[in-house]
């Protein structure tokens, strides 16, 4: 087993904890844009009735940012076409 230096080991503590970071920050964004598909989905289908499979692949690929626009939309759309323009 190589011996390794309190800088090596350090630099390996840091970078291990840097990663679990930016992990953590990746899954919470991951879980924020998963939420705010269900959230939509329900509004979408409580409001015009069941969802065409191409909305809901919409819906699953779209960024948080956009989703979070569109989940103001519901509130002004009078149709699923509305909803998306």
């Amino acid at each position: 087993m190589p011996y390794v230096t309190s800088a090596e080991r350090f630099g390996i503590e840091k970078g291990l904890q840097q990663g679990l970071q930016q992990g953590r920050q990746e899954g919470r964004k991951e879980g924020r844009q998963e939420e705010a598909v269900v959230f939509l989905q329900r509004l979408l289908t409580h409001r015009f009735g069941r969802l065409p499979d191409e909305v809901c692949a919409r819906l699953t690929s779209a960024s948080i940012e956009q989703l979070e626009t569109w989940i103001l939309n519901v509130l002004d759309a009078e149709s699923l076409d509305d909803f998306f323009d």
